[in-house]
């Protein structure tokens, strides 16, 4: 027990050194017995506000949707630990005393037992999720389509799919309601004893992604102004079919020979992502690219353009992810940010926001919006921690 007890330790201080690591520093090791260099990690911290600004608002929508599972509306306080666990237990009472405008508490006289249920303003507004759910209906069929034919065989063990359900916006009985719904679109099969999703139809329509849509919105732009950017500019961004959207963070100062190496790779041609990975060498800088595409649309699918990183890491032999993701993801930081604040990593797609702000929402996240408002907020980043019912 005590050697046990030991390895747990040292395995428990080994992955707290790698996450210190990862949001401090990236180290690269030259050849010819050179020394390390060290190179900072540059925080964004308006995208580490996201996660703070998210917490109470996850919350309220989290209470919103056990109260909305329970019979006649109303959860019994008594069951609220069974629910969610005796520590969380007390946020949520915290919430119920601090939100009276959203929750409202009864009973506790005579033989009633103490309850907490929606208010009847809150309820109103709650009506209105099933309307945000069929506009988002034809959006989850084509990100779950395009989700299958990024993948290698064009299927996604189901349980995979499940795993990353929050952050598609999908309903929990999504294979009712999505899957079987559209057996055009989708079929289930076990191979091996595990449950894979399956793509029935490829659709080229849907093989584009949403950097060539930027880019052709930019070049109608650019059109219809009469200008022509051909050079890099100081902060990396560059006008061509093979560059990303560079936003670095505000201490970042790239230096010449940086930028002249950042203006080959924005130019250097690759194949798209919704190509068969087996068909590139990995070696091959145009299939290190690739990579970084794939990364960016699995990114660009999901409602806040952001993913927890272990999850993201999940998907590793579907979409043949590289091996050392994290320095990939550090190495492409105008394009990544990995922040450390909450419970677990998360990696956001920078050009999705304007500071802490997310630049395009779906109907859910504006309806979750507008029910948090109900406690005094305007601006909220909710979202990752509901099931949509």
């Amino acid at each position: 027990m005590k050697r046990r007890s030991i390895i747990t330790l040292s395995s428990s201080i080994i992955r707290c050194q790698k996450l210190d690591s990862m949001f401090v520093s990236v180290r690269q090791i030259s050849s010819g017995g050179k020394r390390s260099k060290k190179k900072i990690y540059h925080r964004d911290y308006q995208l580490d506000k996201v996660m703070d600004l998210q917490k109470k608002p996850s919350l309220i929508l989290q209470l919103k949707c056990i109260i909305q599972s329970q019979n006649h509306q109303r959860l019994l306080l008594r069951d609220l630990e069974k629910e969610v666990g005796f520590v969380e237990k007390w946020n949520f009472m915290s919430i119920m005393e601090k939100y009276p405008s959203i929750f409202g508490v009864g009973g506790g006289c005579g033989k009633e037992l103490p309850f907490v249920t929606l208010t009847g303003k809150a309820e109103k507004i709650a009506r209105e999720q099933g309307e945000a759910r069929n506009l988002m209906e034809p959006i989850l069929v084509k990100n779950l389509r395009k989700l299958l034919m990024l993948s290698i065989d064009c299927r996604v063990p189901l349980e995979k799919v499940e795993l990353i359900g929050n952050e598609l916006g999908l309903p929990h009985d999504f294979k009712k309601s999505l899957i079987f719904k559209y057996p055009e679109y989708f079929s289930t099969k076990v191979i091996n004893g595990r449950a894979y999703l399956n793509l029935e139809n490829w659709d080229s329509l849907l093989a584009v992604t949403a950097r060539e849509e930027r880019f052709a919105r930019e070049r109608m732009l650019q059109s219809a102004g009469g200008q022509n950017k051909v050079r890099i500019t100081k902060d990396g961004n560059y006008f061509g079919p093979f560059a990303f959207k560079m936003c670095y963070a505000a201490g970042f100062r790239p230096n010449k020979s940086y930028l002249e190496e950042l203006e080959k790779w924005q130019k250097m041609e690759f194949p798209s992502p919704y190509l068969n990975a087996r068909r590139f060498e990995v070696a091959d800088p145009k299939t290190r690219k690739r990579v970084v595409a794939v990364l960016h649309e699995l990114l660009s699918l999901t409602m806040e353009k952001r993913m927890i990183s272990a999850k993201l890491d999940a998907f590793h032999s579907e979409y043949r992810l590289p091996s050392k993701l994290v320095l990939c993801l550090t190495k492409h930081h105008g394009i990544f940010y990995i922040t450390n604040k909450g419970a677990r990593s998360t990696v956001f797609l920078k050009e999705a926001y304007d500071g802490t702000n997310l630049v395009d929402k779906c109907s859910i996240l504006m309806f979750n919006d507008k029910f948090v408002a109900l406690s005094g907020r305007n601006e909220t980043s909710s979202g990752n921690v509901m099931k949509y019912t």
